[in-house]
């Protein structure tokens, strides 16, 4: 029985499949849709599944389930990278988003079973949403982590309404914000006062996020201007190397016209520029090509720049780089990919088969570039950015900038999702974060979060444009995820007074 005395109409096969539509809609809450009506409802759902599961057992195979339709329908777009060789990996098509849901699952699975713990009411709710958000922090030890798509994302929504519904991550970071969801997802269907406290906190929430977001006060740095070249080259291209100088000449006019535009930028004044080139945007090794070098630096005409390509250290290592380049094409640093993408840079030991070819090496980690120039920029490539108080090394930069190729994944919301963890990381941190992307979307924000300019999908061209100020450091990016790996035990420890006199 659950709470509300009633048995679930469903079983067997029938309330599996129901389980696994539920979960699959319940991912429409995610960028680029937002339905978080769906969200609700689907969680409401999973939750009276597991109140009704006759053992916890039954209980952690419902959660099972519906993370298992989540997962899959949030990650669909997985099956995109799979086409680009299709040829070699046919085979893949219908097990990559459901193989990689399958290893989520198991983190849905822990707060449906353990809930149960709890006596219905507002402590069940409080112990589901405290043990599903520790459990959503836990991904970021799955193999070199998988933290995508955490339910507090569901939050931003494009525009002035989402950029004040997020600034709380300042002080909470996106987990603090999943944990909200959990709550108010839930609570809202546990009788009209709840419904109404509900109501009453989100228009509280909202005030506050209106009211950080037009308080705060940027540092007084001036950060460089940028030209953000997004050349619009297919993954097919770039994997077989096909017209791999048309690929470079594409992107030396774009660095010679984005140069040009930024420095006709009323507010470029003063500042230097700088150029970029996403991840993969230089097709070979550039720091074993010279006159490639000088043929970009003639393009920047005096500008620094920052190319994305792969490294070879001469010593059978292969790495993911973004190299920063002087205006006379001097490397004077490269930044090594440090975090790596599970069963795409690198494939776990038990995994007998790789969806990319070649073999890469981590780097030794995050860092910070104050390069004349520069103006204290923190590199990092692709998937790096969806890290959570980990996006920046020990001294902290004036902006990050992502460079990264979401080519792989098409005009889907693989990309969405993407950009969408870099205006999160913005609001964490109080750092300006700028994107640039192959086949975009390229995009700045600025430090609370808010969109300053884009560069749509599937689009040639440059983005010209101040990097903003930053500002001072946030509550969060001097405590990082213990805030909210804190708050989700603080839910668990009100529960715990019944969980002493419950069995499972």
């Amino acid at each position: 029985m659950n709470a509300s005395g009633a048995v679930l109409p469903w079983r067997g096969w029938r309330l599996a499949l129901t389980l696994l539509l539920a979960g699959a809609v319940s991912a429409a809450g995610f960028p680029p849709v937002f339905a978080l009506p769906l969200l609700s409802l689907g969680l409401l759902f999973l939750y009276r599944c597991a109140e009704d599961a006759a053992t916890w057992r039954y209980a952690a195979l419902y959660g099972f389930l519906f993370g298992l339709g989540f997962n899959t329908a949030g990650l669909y777009w997985l099956t995109d990278a799979i086409l680009t060789r299709v040829h070699d990996f046919w085979w893949a098509i219908p097990i990559a988003a459901p193989g990689c849901a399958l290893i989520l699952a198991p983190f849905v699975a822990l707060p449906a079973a353990a809930c149960r713990l709890a006596p219905a009411g507002w402590r069940r709710v409080l112990l589901f949403a405290g043990l599903w958000t520790l459990a959503d922090m836990g991904r970021v030890f799955l193999f070199t982590g998988f933290p995508w798509n955490p339910p507090g994302s569901v939050l931003e929504w494009p525009g002035r309404i989402g950029d004040w519904l997020i600034q709380p991550a300042a002080w909470i970071g996106v987990d603090g914000l999943t944990l909200a969801i959990m709550l108010a997802c839930l609570l809202v269907w546990q009788g009209r006062r709840w419904a109404l406290a509900v109501c009453l906190c989100a228009g509280l929430w909202l005030g506050l996020g209106a009211w950080r977001h037009a308080s705060v006060r940027p540092l007084p740095v001036r950060n460089p201007v940028v030209a953000l070249t997004q050349g619009n080259v297919s993954e097919g291209d770039i994997l077989t190397q096909a017209d791999a100088v048309s690929a470079f000449r594409r992107y030396l006019r774009l660095t010679a016209t984005g140069v040009a535009q930024a420095r006709a930028l009323p507010d470029a004044a003063g500042r230097s520029v700088v150029y970029v080139w996403p991840e993969s945007g230089f097709p070979g090794f550039l720091n074993a090509d010279e006159l490639a070098r000088r043929m970009i630096a003639r393009a920047g005409d005096g500008a620094v720049g920052v190319v994305g390509s792969d490294r070879d250290d001469g010593q059978g290592h292969y790495f993911n780089s973004a190299f920063a380049l002087s205006p006379d094409g001097t490397i004077l640093d490269a930044y090594d990919k440090s975090t790596l993408v599970p069963f795409g840079e690198y494939a776990p030991r038990f995994v007998p088969v790789k969806l990319v070819p070649g073999v890469l090496t981590p780097g030794p980690g995050l860092k910070t570039w104050n390069f004349p120039g520069f103006e204290g920029l923190g590199p990092m490539v692709c998937y790096e950015v969806i890290f959570s108080g980990h996006v920046v090394g020990q001294t902290r930069p004036n902006w990050l900038l992502n460079i990264t190729n979401d080519a792989w994944f098409g005009d889907s919301a693989g990309p969405r999702q993407h950009l969408a963890t870099a205006r999160m990381r913005a609001v964490e941190e109080g750092l300006p974060v700028v994107q640039d992307a192959n086949t975009g979307i390229t995009a700045i924000y600025d430090a609370t979060g808010m969109l300053t300019a884009r560069l749509p999908w599937g689009r040639e061209g440059v983005l010209t444009a101040v990097v903003p100020s930053p500002l001072p450091p946030t509550f969060f990016s001097r405590h990082g995820r213990a805030t909210p790996f804190l708050l989700g035990l603080f839910c668990i420890v009100l529960a715990w007074p019944s969980l002493i006199r419950r069995r499972l």
